[in-house]
């Protein structure tokens, strides 16, 4: 017997840019992928669908985010196509004492949330799933006994002895929200690949999420075990060198073979303009436009772009009279990005009054500005480098155009 299914992972429903005039677009983009993904899934008749984690960008969504899941995700439970998924370090809630909104789709559902119990000793349990609770670790399609294993965080590596001591059954495949170092473009999350080496002795196929790089990893042998999709629309500046899409898997006679279908995410650029020597901010604009104008990569896609512009070198003029909002006006001029970050990493060189060269950084500059605002309150001069970090940090945050209230206040909350 033959069995299809479709893995895909880290698709981040309900991300935006809250500061952009466009939020709603670039909130859509995340629902149109997954609605294409779901059609996909149809139109090839699979199995089922294995979601491995972040199926949202963050655990506390708005009730519209949660009423879009369930209208994108209605197709696959009209043709009877079961999602099975687990929890990553995005969908996660830190209070345990409400219900989850991936508990309320599994509920409904929409999902199958897979998720073991844990042992007195430390092991796993992988009950059965319970249609009624709507949770459970372990559930079996066409022979093929999958089971699922959220985020758990930094010391997945050291779990894994575990997880296989607690599956006896054949023909097993596993869903984990994990990455794997060498492969793995995340800081934190990853296990080393000869930490997760015994899951091929257990898993013929390990379904891998948290990464947003796709790839493959193989035993010593050769042999493909464990297999990670990536996101397949760019979330984050850094992703538009990796390929995006997700796998299509077919089963026969216990062999796994996958097939990456490529998606078509929205365009994403990142142009670094040097500015040296530039003598005023109308020089510096100018060369700005130049370069912008002739190295601009033409994608060829009518969509919108997201742009991140670099600005680099060493200027006679004071960095902050090179604003962001003539950059901003300049950028819709040429290429109308649907959302820009703009980091200027000038320096200002200057001479002193013996004629050596002073040479300071924008960053250099705002440190000392916040710091003298910050110290013209004699309460807050002792704790003016303290505070001046936790300045800078909420203002890249906010950048970013994409943090939670929450969030924020968490910077806040760790400090004394």
């Amino acid at each position: 017997m033959t069995v299809t299914f479709l893995h895909t992972a880290d698709i981040h429903l309900g991300k935006s840019y809250r500061i952009s005039a466009d939020e709603a677009e670039r909130y859509e983009d995340f629902f149109r992928m997954l609605g294409t993904i779901v059609a996909d899934a149809i139109a090839e008749g699979v199995d089922f669908v294995l979601v491995a984690g972040d199926l949202f960008h963050t655990g506390q969504i708005l009730p519209r985010t949660f009423a879009r899941t369930i209208e994108t995700l209605q197709p696959l439970k009209d043709n009877r196509i079961p999602c099975i998924a687990v929890e990553g370090n995005h969908d996660w809630i830190h209070r345990r004492d409400s219900v989850s909104w991936m508990e309320a789709l599994s509920r409904m559902g929409y999902i199958r949330l897979l998720r073991p119990l844990r042992t007195g000793n430390g092991g796993y349990r992988f009950d059965p799933c319970d249609p009624e609770t709507g949770t459970g670790g372990h559930m079996e399609i066409k022979g093929i006994n999958i089971y699922g294993l959220g985020y758990i965080g930094t010391q997945a590596g050291n779990h894994v002895g575990r997880i296989c001591e607690a599956v006896t059954t054949e023909n097993n495949l596993l869903l984990f929200h994990v990455g794997i170092w060498t492969f793995s473009p995340v800081e934190i999350g990853n296990m080393q690949p000869d930490e997760a080496l015994p899951l091929a002795d257990r898993f013929a196929y390990v379904a891998l999420g948290h990464g947003h790089k796709s790839y493959v990893v193989s035993t010593p042998e050769g042999r493909p075990y464990a297999f990670n999709p990536g996101a397949p629309e760019r979330v984050n500046f850094g992703e538009e060198r990796y390929d995006k899409g997700y796998f299509l898997v077919t089963v026969a006679d216990g062999t796994y073979s996958q097939e990456f279908r490529p998606t078509s995410p929205r365009p994403m650029l990142v142009a670094t303009v040097n500015l040296e020597g530039s003598e005023n901010a109308e020089q510096a604009l100018e060369s700005f436009r130049n370069q912008i104008t002739e190295t601009l990569v033409q994608t060829g896609d009518e969509r919108r772009p997201l742009l991140e512009v670099r600005l680099t070198g060493r200027v006679a003029f004071h960095p902050f009279e090179l604003g962001r909002e003539r950059l901003r006006l300049t950028l819709d001029e040429i290429c109308n990005p649907l959302h820009v970050e703009i980091k200027n990493h000038l320096s200002l060189v200057a001479r002193s009054g013996t004629g050596e060269e002073i040479k300071r950084s924008l960053a250099e500059i705002e440190r000392d500005v916040l710091g003298e605002l910050i110290s013209a309150n004699s309460g807050y001069k002792e704790r003016k480098d303290e505070l001046v970090r936790l300045a800078l940090a909420i203002r890249d945050q906010v950048m970013k155009g994409d943090v939670e209230g929450e969030e924020l206040l968490g910077l806040l909350s760790r400090e004394p």
